[in-house]
């Protein structure tokens, strides 16, 4: 399964926070990487390890031209950690991993089948869901 980055921040001792697509977040500790390649030893200066972005796409993360880390490394070798928003996301990614039109989920959440304050909100324009909901009504992702 392809896991997108939808975001990361710099936190102290060279470690990442990353958001990942799916609702899960998790911290990468970027120290071994410093240690191992002589490109990431650039990053000991906290100005440009605190420019990290998420790369076009969601397909990894980036400092410059010459550093960067795919989405699948991130994933695979990040250490999960709990916080009040896992679990949730975007219409829009949930419609990316489930193959659904986003039209599908709207009128989901108009006919009862995702109730609005429990399995769906919305904050401004922006429709959020659950993982769980997700995966009741339409079973596991498929991309």
């Amino acid at each position: 399964m392809f896991h997108k980055v939808k975001s990361v921040n710099a936190i102290p001792d060279f470690k990442l926070s990353i958001q990942f697509a799916e609702g899960i977040t998790k911290i990468y500790d970027v120290k071994p990487l410093m240690q191992k390649y002589a490109a990431f030893k650039a990053l000991e200066s906290a100005e440009l390890f605190s420019s990290v972005e998420t790369d076009v796409g969601g397909y990894g993360i980036v400092w410059n031209d010459d550093i960067d880390i795919s989405c699948d490394e991130l994933f695979e070798n990040g250490v999960t950690v709990e916080t009040p928003f896992d679990g949730l996301m975007a219409f829009s990614d949930a419609t990316t991993l489930w193959g659904l039109n986003e039209s599908t989920l709207r009128k989901a959440v108009a006919y009862g089948k995702l109730r609005n304050g429990i399995d769906v909100c919305k904050f401004g324009k922006q429709w959020i869901v659950s993982v769980a909901a997700m995966t009741r009504e339409y079973g596991k992702p498929v991309n």
